[in-house]
């Protein structure tokens, strides 16, 4: 069996296991409180990441420039995939959605992101393969991306209410809201069959979903075309959401600043894609592949490193108005 092989085999079996036991077994243990345990399960789940891409340094045929081209498009799709969650938080915030419902939601939308994600990014890798000039197309919009994230408001991202998919459902199905402890779905109630306001919050995150999806075609592709990178590090940036969801959740204010750093990231990587219609720059990204590891892990430390000090800025001013 060829080396390539065995990774592929490795990478579905990391994917069901990890998957399986933060589904249905972690998820089930973090609470509103549970903020440690959750930080602990995601940095493993990161680690498992990395042990992954040690794996296919020293087996894939071309593993140091293969293993480079993982970690670069993980951590670029991971910091899209914190920013998805930041959006499941403001929709179960908007929604009412109470915290014993949550874990159900999030496993679905996981599951989703799973399979939209393989699904549109191989989608993607056909295209490029038969269309190569998409790829300036995708910069030009990766750059139109990140310009709306850094200009949005907080509140911008998405208005539950106006989701179309929310609408059409509520006006075509009867809602049921009378037990409002529910974790169905779908009910029966009086012979007929209801959605409950949970199947609403589903199709908010599930169309919500997509757009994230579909923002991923270009990002992985500014990385690489090659559809075991492409997948492999879509996937696992995907991997231990639940458990990052808990973490997020609880350190929400530590972040302020991830979606401006997710905007400059995804507005150099569409530089770059734009740049393949340079020869002599395109050539010299394909010559220094370590560069856009080293951006995106530079702006993911400052914005970490800028939202913790501005936090603390502004707990310093509000003990010197308290004591003035």
């Amino acid at each position: 069996m060829d080396p390539l092989t065995i990774l592929w085999l490795v990478f579905v079996a990391i994917v069901i296991g990890v998957s399986a036991l933060d589904l249905f077994v972690i998820t089930h243990s973090h609470s509103a409180g549970g903020v440690k345990s959750a930080l602990q399960w995601t940095g493993l789940w990161i680690s498992v990441a990395f042990a992954f891409a040690g794996l296919v340094y020293y087996m894939h045929p071309k593993g140091p420039e293969t293993a480079l081209l993982f970690i670069t498009g993980y951590l670029t799709e991971y910091s899209l995939s914190v920013d998805n969650l930041f959006v499941f938080i403001l929709i179960f915030s908007m929604m009412n959605v109470k915290d014993f419902a949550q874990p159900k939601l999030i496993k679905a939308g996981i599951l989703l992101s799973i399979v939209l994600r393989i699904g549109f990014i191989l989608f993607g890798v056909a295209l490029v393969e038969r269309f190569h000039w998409l790829i300036p197309c995708f910069g030009v919009l990766l750059i139109w991306t990140a310009w709306k994230m850094l200009t949005s408001g907080e509140d911008e991202h998405i208005d539950p209410t106006h989701n179309l998919f929310y609408r059409a459902a509520a006006k075509v199905f009867p809602l049921y809201s009378g037990d409002p402890e529910t974790r169905k779905l779908v009910i029966r109630h009086d012979g007929r069959l209801c959605i409950t306001p949970l199947f609403l919050v589903f199709l908010v995150i599930g169309s919500t979903n997509v757009v994230f999806a579909l923002d991923s075609i270009p990002a992985i592709m500014g990385i690489s075309q090659d559809p075991f990178v492409v997948v492999t590090s879509s996937v696992f940036a995907v991997l231990g959401l639940g458990s990052l969801f808990f973490a997020i959740r609880g350190v929400m204010t530590m972040f302020k600043f991830l979606q401006h750093g997710v905007s400059i990231i995804l507005f150099f990587i569409g530089a770059k894609m734009i740049a393949d219609l340079y020869p002599p720059l395109a050539g010299w990204f394909k010559l220094h592949l370590f560069v856009p590891l080293m951006v995106i892990a530079i702006v993911l430390i400052v914005s970490i490193i800028l939202s913790v000090w501005h936090n603390r800025m502004e707990e310093f001013a509000k003990k010197n108005q308290k004591q003035s």
